[in-house]
């Protein structure tokens, strides 16, 4: 079975959050951007991918197309880490972090699923053995810069029976609203995307910690000073770093250094499920908890659900708290009671709708 077509889709689908849409994103984040892999063999069998894609989509999408297509088009399916490393040997003079490995990610992730259709298994049978079938998700809340909408948002995630909040807050009184609204014992994160100096983190980290904060995500520049994340660590705050980590190489960093309390593996940046999946075998001698970056709605979320199905040190799902005006799955997989079910047909479990995408 051959590959004669990779495509890669770009599109977006507006969405609300309750907020400005200003502060995470470089420009007002109001929709989502998808970067979609549509890959076919002479068979006729179609794979899934996406690479991420926020505010970058079409980048991606000519990474797809000048650089990664040529390399696959006409080859045989076969084992799709083995065509993944092929990939990134072709590709490594066009870097091997960043938007690049975000275009092998969506690759990888399409392999995945035709290789996982062709056997006619989910891709986590694929991979190994089913150990669950759904998984607990969290709350991840955008940035509001807003304590009444902080406030409004962690109450309303809280009453849908999510157990556990995210912020993206990055001053305190918004964090500390947060705490006395939500109460003592409902665990709360704080993830301030980089925007803190260390001699800062110093200054508030004993408030986080009286805070009962489950974990501080990355909160300096750049998140791949994992010496410093360690050192950071040391003052008992629990860490937790990855989502902008590409490859296994430098997740073999952050275990070597201690750098982190949760790993956060984002499967459309870090390298697709082949990469994810030499994560996992890493960690299987360090055994620290897996937290997966997965604020999607595309291949990207249905491929970070395969691999809870069949990680045993996956732990949470990280569920983006926004309202996309459509879903691009007729039947999206949503939490229910805080818990997500993990969809058991072949390959990633389901295929976009054709008309969400026209």
């Amino acid at each position: 079975m051959k590959i004669v077509s990779i495509e890669p889709i770009t599109l977006s689908i507006p969405f609300s959050d309750g907020g400005t849409g200003r502060g995470l994103m470089p420009s007002p984040w109001i929709s989502l951007d998808f970067t979609l892999v549509r890959i076919e063999t002479d068979a006729g069998l179609v794979g899934w991918g996406e690479g991420f894609g926020y505010f970058c989509n079409k980048a991606v999408a000519a990474i797809i197309r000048r650089s990664i297509a040529p390399i696959l088009l006409g080859c045989e399916l076969v084992d799709p880490g083995v065509m993944s490393d092929k990939v990134q040997r072709k590709m490594v003079l066009q870097g091997r972090y960043g938007i690049s490995t975000f275009a092998q990610s969506g690759v990888d992730i399409a392999l995945w699923d035709l290789a996982a259709k062709a056997e006619q298994v989910s891709v986590a049978e694929l991979i190994g053995s089913r150990i669950r079938n759904n998984v607990p998700a969290y709350a991840s809340l955008v940035r509001y810069g807003d304590k009444n909408l902080v406030a409004r948002y962690s109450e309303q995630a809280l009453a849908q029976g999510f157990s556990e909040i995210k912020l993206h807050e990055i001053t305190m009184p918004e964090i500390k609203h947060c705490r006395k609204t939500i109460g003592p014992d409902v665990p709360m994160i704080v993830d301030v995307n980089c925007n803190w100096s260390e001699s800062y983190c110093r200054e508030v980290i004993p408030e986080l910690i009286t805070l009962n904060t489950r974990w501080l995500e990355e909160p300096i520049l750049p998140p791949q000073d994992f010496r410093q994340l360690a050192d950071l660590r040391k003052t008992g705050i629990p860490i937790a770093t990855g989502e902008n980590a590409c490859t296994a190489v430098q997740f073999e960093e952050i275990l070597r250094l201690e750098a982190s309390d949760f790993l956060q593996p984002s499967i459309t940046k870090v390298g697709g499920i082949s990469e994810f999946n030499k994560i996992c075998k890493l960690n299987s001698r360090f055994q620290v908890p897996m937290m997966p970056h997965s604020p999607y709605f595309g291949p990207g979320y249905l491929a970070t659900l395969q691999m809870a199905a069949v990680e045993k040190h996956f732990k949470l799902f990280e569920y983006l708290y926004i309202e996309p005006e459509d879903w691009l799955y007729s039947d999206m997989p949503l939490p229910e009671n805080g818990r997500i079910q993990i969809p058991a047909e072949p390959g990633l479990g389901m295929d976009p709708d054709p008309a969400i995408i026209d």
